[in-house]
C-alpha cells in the first residue's frame, strides 16, 4: 500500500474541511490549516464564521449569534467526524472546538484512536511520554 505522505494528508484534509464547509453553511472559510500530532489533529479555521452570526454579532445579538454558531457546529461536527474518519483511516474518539466570533477563527483539535498511516511517519511530532519527564 503506498501511504500518503504527512504533507499530502494535511492539505488533503485542509481542502476536503473547507469544501464541507461550503456545501453545508454556503461559506467558504478563506483559510484552513491542519497539522497532525501523534493521535491528534488540530485545525485552524480562518474566516469560518458565517454572513449571518456576523450581521447578528454587529446589530448587537452576540448572543444570539453564539447560538446559531452552536447549533451549526451540532450541524455539521458528524460530517466533519465522518471526512475526518474517512482521509485519516482511523477512528476520531473526540471532536474539540471553539470559534471566535471577533476573529472569525475557530480551532478544532480531534483525538484519534492512533496515528494515521503515512509514508513517513517520522515527520510527525510525537508527544512526550509522561515518565519522560
Amino acid at each position: 500500500m503506498n501511504y500518503p505522505t504527512r504533507g499530502q494528508l494535511e492539505r488533503s484534509l485542509s481542502q476536503r474541511i473547507q469544501a464541507l464547509y461550503r456545501q453545508e453553511l454556503g461559506h467558504q472559510p478563506s483559510k484552513v490549516t491542519c497539522q497532525l500530532f501523534n493521535s491528534k489533529l488540530a485545525v485552524i479555521i480562518e474566516n469560518s464564521i458565517t454572513p449571518a452570526e456576523q450581521r447578528l454579532a454587529e446589530v448587537g445579538q452576540e448572543e444570539l449569534a453564539e447560538e446559531v454558531r452552536a447549533g451549526l457546529k451540532d450541524a455539521t461536527q458528524p460530517k466533519l467526524k465522518a471526512l475526518l474518519e474517512e482521509i485519516l483511516g482511523v477512528e476520531v474518539i473526540d471532536i474539540l472546538s471553539e470559534a471566535k466570533l471577533e476573529t472569525g477563527r475557530m480551532g478544532v483539535i480531534a483525538v484519534l484512536t492512533q496515528s494515521p498511516q503515512v509514508r513517513n511517519p517520522e515527520a510527525i511530532p510525537k508527544q512526550k511520554a509522561e515518565n519522560d519527564s
